[in-house]
Order: structure tokens, then C-alpha cells, then sequence
């Protein structure tokens, strides 16, 4: 049933403007046919209007777009082999579910068109419910016949637009996990818009983070989370401590870097650190902090202000005596759990941090982590 596509996905200086609004700047991108690839970003970053120029649905006002060798800038949108799975379903509520599936092949005349539907409900996990009407099921059921009618036709690029979005979070999280499986059993590409950061890493083999109508960062989820970019992907992928530091001098032959933070000297990997940059935020993921001594020079001493069990992990906030608070998330493993107000050591290694420019603003991103849209 794999199907390897047709070839790569190209964007090539594409940009979009409304007026003198600019909803995507000039982006290039290479997606990898039969990859599953997601445009991550929040509300009005461009990643929904990206998707609408690949699908045909919007012009762009310069660039191109390919598949493979051919140039599908300017064909209509009916004319492509893509297909777009929405958040609505759109279903005809008035025919079967196996009728739905049907739909656009009966309408191009494909004989095998009941053959093609049933294998695809099959691989939906759906063949049970083929003559039953899409009000009679439940809200993942109907998104996966949504997704069954997109890929019967066996489009070269699958579009899913916040597919996920009206699902609670406990059908979300398996319809994750399911979506990545059909991906890979049909080996189409599949381009995944989303908001949810999660949600991406989870299921994306590559994310391209998008920030008002710029490609911000591209590349796999744990690269994007392990060495951020720009404090905007340090903040929106997850949660980041920053600390202000100074560079100290080149690297050691170890391959670390000291930084000066708030009067203590601290390490980074050197392939952590910007080139050419002396005034750097040091970052650190907050389940990468440890209490107590981790060893090696990374250490500072705080206060406790709030401790929050989470049952797979407690997570504390530790003021510093410049008055930052940074957060520790430590597994419940058995250690001894700090208290409020008790003074602790904050220590984590050298190769768990990542530096970034300073001129960047340390709040970028972290008010749009929770935006819904």
C-alpha cells in the first residue's frame, strides 16, 4: 500500500500580501516526499495561509511551488493532486459513511471506486461502519472518515489544517498516535498545520517553526528543542529558563565555552554558542535542572517558592538572589523532595544548555505558548 509519492515539495520564494500586509515574507522549503512535516506557529504566523497557496485555495503573490519537477504554481486548485483534511469535517451528512469515502472517484468515473473506498475505510480502522451516516458517529470517527475521503484518491501532498483542533485531549492523543501510523503505512506527505507544539514533535519527522510570516527555525523535533535558534523556538517549543551571562573567552579543550552570569561562572558546549556573540541568554530546559550537586561548575543557590507535584514529576520554582525565578522539573524518582522556602543548589551540565543572542527579547514566544487559533 506504500505509496512514495511524487517527489519532493518545493517552495521557492513564496510570499503572500494582502495590501500592504505581508502574511508570509519570502519562504524557501524543501519538504521530503513520504515524510510527515509540520508548520508549527501561532495565531497569524503565516502557516495556514502557506498551506492555503499549496492547496490552490490562495495565489501567491510571488514565488513558486512545485512537486517534484512540476511547477503547480498557477493550476487550479482542483487540478492538483493534493488534498486537504480541515478541521470541520465536511461531511455529507445525507450519504453513508462508505458513500462519503466514494464521493470523488464516483464523480471521475473510477470503476474500482467501492474496492478503493473499502481498503481505504480498512486502513482507517473504519470497514465496520461503512453504511452508517457520519451523524452516527463520534467525533475521531468522522475525522478519520474526513482523512479516508482525502487519501482514497492517493494525492502526491496531504494538507491537514488543525485537524485535531475540535477533539478532546485524551481522543487527540490517540488520534496522534493513529495519524502517524496511516502516514506511514501509506508513505504519502503528509503536511501537518498546527499551533499545538506538542502536537507537532510528537508526530512531525521535521517542524518548520513559523513566526510572523518568517520560517523562524527548521529541522527535527529534538534539534529544534535541544538547540533552539532564537529565544521565539526556546520559548514557544516547551519551557526555557534564560539566564543574561557574558562570554568569557574560547573554548577549553574540552569543547566548553565560560559564560559569567550574575557574578558565577558557568560552562556551555561550544557547538551550543552563537559564533561572534559575547552578551548571550544561557538556557536551560527546566527537567534539565537538577537539585543538589550534579557535578561540574554549572551551580547556583536559591530560594524555593513553589513546588507543584505533578505525579510523574514535581516541579519547583527557585528564586535566585537577583530575584529570577527559574523552574525545576525533577522526576519522582524516589530522591528526597525539597519544601518551600528551603535553600537550594540548581546545578545541570554544561552540554544541557544552549546559548542565544542577547539582543533577542527573552519573552519572545512564551505569551503565545498557550494561544489557541
Amino acid at each position: 500500500m506504500v505509496d512514495t509519492g511524487k517527489g519532493d515539495l518545493s517552495l521557492v520564494a513564496l510570499t503572500k500580501s494582502y495590501g500592504s500586509f505581508t502574511a508570509v515574507q519570502p519562504l524557501d522549503l524543501t519538504i521530503e516526499a513520504g515524510s510527515f512535516f509540520a508548520l508549527l506557529g501561532p495565531s497569524g504566523c503565516g502557516k495556514t495561509t502557506t498551506l492555503r497557496m499549496i492547496a490552490g485555495l490562495d495565489a501567491p503573490t510571488s514565488g513558486r511551488i512545485r512537486i517534484g519537477e512540476k511547477d503547480i504554481t498557477d493550476t487550479k486548485a482542483y487540478q492538483r493532486n493534493v488534498n486537504t483534511v480541515f478541521q470541520s469535517y465536511a461531511l455529507f451528512p445525507h450519504m453513508t459513511v462508505l458513500d462519503n469515502v466514494m464521493f470523488g472517484l464516483k464523480r471521475r468515473g473510477d470503476k474500482d471506486a467501492k474496492r478503493k473506498a473499502q481498503e481505504t475505510l480498512e486502513l482507517v480502522q473504519l470497514a465496520q461502519v461503512g453504511d452508517k451516516r457520519p451523524t452516527q458517529l463520534s467525533g475521531g470517527m468522522q475525522q478519520r472518515v474526513a482523512l479516508a475521503r482525502a487519501l482514497v484518491n492517493r494525492p502526491d501532498v496531504l494538507l491537514l489544517d488543525e485537524p485535531l483542533g475540535a477533539l478532546d485531549l485524551k481522543l487527540r492523543r490517540q488520534m496522534q498516535i493513529e495519524l502517524k501510523r496511516i502516514q506511514q503505512e501509506v508513505g504519502l506527505t503528509f503536511i501537518h498545520v498546527t499551533h499545538d507544539q506538542e502536537e507537532a514533535m510528537t508526530m512531525a519527522d521535521r517542524i518548520a517553526v513559523m513566526n510572523a510570516g518568517r520560517l523562524e527555525q527548521l529541522g527535527d523535533p529534538a534539534t529544534l528543542y535541544e538547540m533552539p535558534r532564537s529565544t521565539f523556538v526556546a520559548n514557544f517549543l516547551g519551557q526555557s529558563n534564560l539566564l543574561r551571562a557574558q562570554v568569557l573567552g574560547g573554548p577549553s579543550d574540552d569543547g566548553v565555552v565560560r559564560v559569567r552570569s550574575h557574578d558565577t561562572d558557568l560552562e556551555v558546549s561550544r557547538e551550543h554558542l552563537p559564533d561572534g556573540v559575547t552578551d548571550v541568554w544561557l538556557g536551560v530546559r527546566p527537567e534539565k535542572l537538577r537539585l543538589g550537586e550534579a557535578g561540574g561548575p554549572n551551580r547556583l543557590r536559591g530560594i524555593v517558592r513553589d513546588v507543584s507535584f505533578t505525579g510523574v514529576a514535581t516541579q519547583y520554582i527557585v528564586e535566585m538572589p537577583w530575584r529570577q525565578e527559574l523552574t525545576v522539573v525533577q522526576q519522582n524518582d524516589g530522591t528526597a523532595r525539597a519544601t518551600l522556602g528551603e535553600t537550594v543548589t540548581v546545578s545541570w551540565a554544561a552540554t544541557h544548555g544552549f546559548a542565544l543572542d542577547a539582543s533577542q527579547d527573552a519573552e519572545a514566544g512564551a505569551e503565545l505558548v498557550d494561544e489557541h487559533g
